[in-house]
């Protein structure tokens, strides 16, 4: 086994095809598919597995790609310590982010980021916090993007952002009569429809309700849903209420298609978080993308360990 033979195994993974990493790696396909053939018989075991669709990871291609995308970037660490640029073709910063720094924020982030490095490529995963935290834990993302701190390994997470958690509920007399009522007098009256399990806000509005001595248990669960688009749609319709960011609702706030009420006097706030491995050696471009968003919110405050 040596580092080509795992270079053209990862791009044939990303790619999902034998001739767009030959052309990345400038090789022939044949020497493309002779690396992954010496991989497999090495390992005995199938790597890649071939369908109408292109290409795609065995259960065996997945653990290895999680070392191989390691080695690799061990490899290309050393090459920029000592000054040397060896970055392949096509190569790219891989960002996992949740729904919410996703969708609202991560836009202006890379925007930022690309101005001030134009070589760098990004490739960007939309998950869930859970999913974030494990793709960092695994090495298949160098950095990542919450909206809760999980108690998950050894991740460093940085807030840089205050994000507001809010009820939001339809336009309807009912609701407007309840402007400015504590929601804890109502709220139990209300089918409530809730982010999926792994969702950072799922698990920032347990935590916000229990300071506010609301139990989750008490409270009629009408749906679970991933898609806030979906949400916010359930909710005007009259199907219930339920807790969203601030920065996903905010459009339909303003416009008057729903109505927002605050998660107690405090509000219900919460932050948004860089997250990375700081046990693993870091991408430089990774760093560089750490770099702008520290200057893109300067308030940022120190580095916490995963155990806050």
């Amino acid at each position: 086994m040596n580092l080509k033979q795992l270079e053209a195994f990862v791009r044939v993974a990303e790619t999902k095809s034998f001739s767009a990493a030959a052309r990345q790696l400038y090789l022939t396909q044949p020497t493309v598919s002779a690396h992954i053939a010496s991989l497999e018989k090495e390992l005995n075991t199938c790597l890649l597995v071939r369908n109408t669709k292109g290409v795609a990871l065995s259960e065996s291609g997945k653990e290895l790609y999680a070392y191989a995308g390691q080695m690799l970037e061990l490899e290309q660490k050393i090459y920029e310590r000592f000054g040397i640029d060896k970055r392949p073709a096509g190569s790219v910063l891989r960002i996992a982010a949740s729904t919410v720094p996703s969708q609202y924020l991560l836009p202006e982030i890379m925007s930022a980021f690309r101005e001030s490095w134009p070589g760098e490529r990004l490739k960007l995963f939309e998950t869930d916090s859970g999913g974030v935290v494990d793709m960092i834990l695994s090495h298949r993302a160098d950095v990542g993007f919450t909206g809760t701190v999980l108690e998950k390994g050894g991740c460093t997470y940085i807030p840089f952002y205050q994000d507001e958690l809010v009820v939001i509920a339809p336009a309807l007399a009912r609701f407007k009569e309840r402007q400015g009522s504590r929601i804890g007098s109502w709220i139990r009256e209300e089918p409530l429809i809730l982010r999926e399990e792994g969702s950072g806000t799922r698990k920032e509005t347990s935590r916000i309700l229990r300071q506010l001595g609301i139990d989750m248990a008490d409270l009629e669960v009408a749906a679970i849903i991933e898609n806030q688009e979906t949400i916010k749609r359930s909710v005007g319709s009259g199907m219930g209420i339920s807790i969203l960011s601030r920065l996903a609702a905010e459009e339909e706030i303003k416009s008057g298609k729903l109505l927002a009420f605050p998660l107690g006097e405090s509000g219900g706030k919460r932050n948004i978080n860089l997250v990375f491995d700081a046990d693993y050696p870091s991408l430089p471009a990774a760093d560089k993308l750490i770099r702008t968003v520290k200057k893109m919110y300067p308030e940022i405050q120190k580095e916490r360990g995963s155990h806050l």
